[in-house]
């Protein structure tokens, strides 16, 4: 009774009209105090249940174990390439195994040869148990710690003998945290980053106001990219990397409509587009060189062909890495809306 009175006040306040008439109260319930952040570092959570799933295509061999043991599990009874590049795989709150992230990202590096694909699944303590707030709250919490563990598996395969340059960890929403924290303990272990994090709409609440060190950000790798779909709704709205990239307005994707009435559908719109960016990047995986992106200050801009005499980018898996700054690509170019 008590949320559904918060979200009808803030209907009838119109508090923050622009947001309203993106998102309506769902927006400011998700920045509102009633989600309490803990980023606290000294509980020393376990998280030794992180399941972790290894993919070798090539040789059509998968296996899982826990995180404690997947390192000596995989490498005591299988043969690995340290010439290979190692692809992992970080999904969202509430994802696993068999959603829909990681089923797109296994598909989109089935046929990439020389690699090694790794997905974590961590639903066990980023699971909706006890109602979504105080589980999102949760996991939260977590994020720090299994970043911690991510950061140790990768340090041992580097200690194995796969160069830094060879890692590429991508992310999605929650995940994308859990990789800066990954990538800053890496550093711990190794004195090395690890060549590459894509950020696939990283999570807003208990993020977009947070210290710089609580979110994946430059610096947490040798080279950080981010993909923005959702901002300000379950995406961040900071600019975080060494380059970000606005897909359509960055905000609400085309396909997924707010509805007629602010504050309604807004909810729906924003998991919508959340999930479509995970979409939109495994697209660039199989079709080389999406998407052109255009450095602009604004969507407006680059919708009115303001920025079409702007430094080029491509926002996708074919960025060489080479490019900082704020971009737009429109992803309705491509037949994708």
């Amino acid at each position: 009774m008590a949320l559904f009175i918060l979200l009808i006040c803030t209907v009838l306040l119109n508090v923050d009209a622009n947001w309203q008439s993106e998102y309506g109260p769902f927006k400011n319930l998700l920045y509102s105090s009633w989600i309490t952040c803990d980023h606290s570092k000294d509980a020393n959570l376990d998280v030794s249940e992180t399941e972790v799933y290894f993919y070798d295509f090539t040789n059509d061999y998968n296996i899982s174990y826990k995180i404690n043991n997947a390192f000596d599990a995989i490498t005591n009874f299988y043969n690995l390439d340290t010439t290979r590049e190692i692809k992992f795989f970080v999904p969202g709150y509430k994802s696993h195994i068999s959603r829909n992230a990681p089923e797109l990202i296994r598909q989109a590096f089935k046929e990439i040869p020389n690699i090694y694909l790794i997905i974590i699944d961590h639903s066990i303590y980023t699971s909706s148990r006890g109602g979504n707030r105080k589980s999102y709250e949760r996991s939260v919490h977590y994020a720090y710690y299994i970043g911690k563990q991510i950061g140790r598996i990768l340090s041992d395969f580097r200690r194995l003998g796969f160069p830094s340059q060879s890692i590429h960890c991508i992310g999605h929403s929650l995940g994308c945290h859990i990789l800066g924290y990954a990538g800053s303990f890496y550093f711990e272990y190794t004195s090395e980053r690890f060549r590459r994090i894509t950020g696939i709409d990283p999570a807003g609440p208990c993020f977009s106001n947070s210290l710089i060190e609580e979110q994946l950000h430059s610096g947490a790798a040798d080279y950080v990219e981010v993909f923005h779909c959702n901002a300000g709704g379950l995406g961040t709205t900071s600019v975080l990397a060494d380059v970000d990239f606005f897909l359509n307005d960055g905000r609400v994707q085309p396909h997924c409509n707010v509805g007629i009435i602010p504050g309604y559908g807004e909810s729906d719109a924003a998991r919508c587009s959340h999930k479509a960016c995970v979409g939109y990047w495994t697209y660039t995986v199989t079709h080389p060189g999406s998407f052109l992106a255009w450095a602009c200050d604004s969507y407006k801009e680059f919708k009115n062909g303001k920025c079409s005499g702007n430094e080029v980018a491509i926002a996708g898996y074919s960025n060489p890495g080479n490019t900082s700054g704020v971009f737009y690509a429109s992803t309705e170019t491509y037949g994708l809306i």
